[in-house]
Parts: C-alpha cells; structure tokens; sequence
C-alpha cells in the first residue's frame, strides 16, 4: 500500500511538473501567430539607400515621369522613407531591420544558387539543399518546410495559409503533401462562401492588363490573403510579392520602384488591420524578407543567380511583442537559414528538420 501511495504521489508530481513546464513555455512568448512577407529580388541597396538616381533612367515601356519627384530626396533617411515609408517610421521604431552593409549588418544567403526557388526553400526549411533544388521548375519540394511542420501540429492544423503571386509555390509548399493551403499565381479565391471582395477580385483578375502576364499581380495576392485572414482567421500566413523581381528582369526600374513602395503600403495595411483585430493584436510578429539578391551595376542590377556578384546579399525587418525595439542594426551578420526556427521559437515549436536548420535570430527576441 505504502508502495502504490508513493507511485500515485509520484506520478501526480511529474504530471505537475510536465504541466508547469508546458506553462513555462507557452508564457515565455507572446507571438501567438506569424506573418511572413516576402519581397522578391527586392535589393537591400534600396531599402537601405533609398532609390539610385543612376538607374532611375533605365525606363523601356512602363515609363513614370514622375519617378523622380516620388523617390528622389537628398538626404538617404528621406529617400528611403520616400520608397519605405512603413517601414523606416512603424518598424524602425518597433521593431528591427538588419542588412545595411554600411553600417556591418549583414545578411546572407548560404545556399549557392542564388535565385529563387533555392531562396524560398532555404527560407522556409532553415537550410540550403544544393543538391536537389538547383531550378525554379515545378517539382515538388522533397523538403518539409516550416509551414508543413507547424501545420502538422495540432493546434495550428488548418491554420496555415499562403498567398503568392509566383505560381511555382504550391511547388516549393508542397501542398499535396503538407495540406497547407495555396493560393497562387492567376488562382482564383475558391469557396464555398465567398465575400464580396473575393467575387470582385475573382471577376477582376482575369480581365485586368498584366505586364508580366505569367505572374499575378501582387495587389490581388494581397487583397486575396486580406480576405483569407479576415474570414479565417489563420495562425500563420505567408505572403510573397513577385512584381519586384519580374520589373528588375525587364530593367524597369520606375515600376520596380513603384511594386516596392506599393508592397510597403500593404504591410502598413496589414499591420494597421492585425492591430485593430483581438484575434492578432500585440500577439503576431511580422517577419519581412527576400529570397536572394541582385547585382549592382547599371546592367547586373537586373540579374541574379552565382554569376552575379553580391546577388547573395539580402535583408531582413522583424515586428512583434517578443521583438525589441532597436531599430535598425549595426554589425553583425545574419543567414536565410535562421528564419525558419526564428519562426518556430516564437510560437514554441521544437523546430528539428532532418537536416541542420540555421539557429534562430536571438537578438530578434527577447529573452524573458
């Protein structure tokens, strides 16, 4: 008897302690869902500098006459709030921005392809996988990313979504296999109650003059995901913005400024919209990102790949509750493979892919 009053006593303190520790852990953050915004090709040169008046003539068929007056400013701070202006007022001062290689802040991709679907599987598994991803073909990723892993949890089973305007990302996602949910390139919403917004959206889409016609615009990705957050309410969403990057291709510059000062409205917008809803307030932390770099000449700004020097060199921006405020960084460097458990030790998760995944930024949250 005496035995048995001792196992019972036993087991009441370890389940006692089990309890506590998973108490422990679920306080030690306040992020209770994510946001991953990604801008494709969008060079730290920019965010960073503001726009280059060097290359504000390279202007073929979407030419802005006024690109100047919207971007041009003498001093660096007003240029680049010029282009950015969320993020050098809201996140500069809430949250941090690491890449400004002037000041020593580095970011770095480690894989050595150097475009995107590479970028993108880095991001999203914490590692680089040279050896099988070495195309932007429609292959299914062989990889488990990071939206797979968090989905396959119970509590955030079928609260993982995405929104990208490349169609290659049910591809790199995987969505046959991870169940994430993937609205990509020219798909339409898909419901069985849509809103009002998403049947405009739906009618407009196909209609609409495209410049880049193999690539959805990135307002209806945005307005698309807006719908999708509103009405389901996801723990963690990615959206992923293409125009940059296609715009840099054709060297238009003026257009590939105005897709990054128009990606910078939809973060405010989306910022000011989690903010204002109980469901996300002062518990989502925004991540902000790129998949790879471009060069730096007048004629290799347009291109990227292992040919191009520094087309590896990237940034990131970070703003949420665990995040402290010290704005933008100095020294210090910083790898694409770190984002995925960023993502993971905010939430809580024991992020552990079959291969080593880049450890999390420590100085992007605070230690309790």
């Amino acid at each position: 008897m005496k035995k048995e009053n001792s196992k019972v006593t036993y087991f009441f303190l370890l389940l006692t302690l089990v309890l506590s520790l998973e108490s422990v852990a679920q306080e030690r953050y306040k992020t209770e869902n994510i946001i991953l915004v990604t801008l494709d090709g969008m060079r730290w040169q920019e965010v960073f500098n503001g726009a280059d008046s060097l290359l504000m003539k390279q202007q073929n068929f979407l030419k802005d006459p006024d690109v100047k007056k919207k971007y041009w400013r003498n001093e660096i701070a007003e240029r680049r709030k010029a282009l950015f202006p969320f993020l050098w007022t809201t996140v500069l001062s809430q949250g941090q921005i690491y890449g400004n290689r002037l000041l020593g802040s580095k970011v770095n991709v480690t894989n050595q392809m150097w475009f995107s679907y590479p970028g993108y599987n880095e991001i999203l598994t914490g590692f680089a996988d040279d050896a099988r991803i070495t195309s932007n073909d429609k292959d299914y990723n062989p990889n488990i990313t990071v939206l797979e892993f968090i989905n396959r949890n119970t509590a955030f089973k079928g609260k993982v979504a995405a929104f990208t305007s490349w169609d290659v990302f049910p591809y790199i996602i995987n969505d046959k296999r991870s169940g994430v949910v993937v609205n990509a390139g020219l798909t339409p919403a898909a419901s069985n109650m849509l809103t009002d917004r998403e049947e405009i959206l739906n009618e407009m889409m196909p209609v609409t003059p495209n410049p880049i016609p193999d690539v959805r615009l990135d307002a209806f990705t945005f307005y698309y995901g807006m719908e999708y957050l509103k009405k389901s309410k996801p723990r963690v969403l990615f959206f992923s913005f293409d125009e940059t990057d296609d715009f840099a291709h054709d060297g238009e510059y003026a257009a590939y400024l105005n897709s990054a000062h128009a990606a910078d409205g939809f973060l405010k917008e989306l910022w000011r919209n989690l903010q204002a809803d109980s469901f996300y307030k002062n518990k989502t932390t925004m991540l902000i990102t790129v998949d790879h770099g471009r060069g730096v000449t007048s004629q290799e700004w347009k291109s990227h790949g292992r040919k191009i020097l520094d087309a590896d060199q990237i940034w990131f921006a970070v703003i949420g509750p665990d995040t402290p405020a010290s704005g933008e960084q100095k020294n210090g460097q910083v790898y694409q493979n770190q984002f995925a458990k960023t993502i993971t030790s905010l939430l809580g998760l024991n992020y552990a892919p079959e291969k080593k995944a880049g450890e999390s930024v420590a100085a992007a949250i605070k230690m309790k």
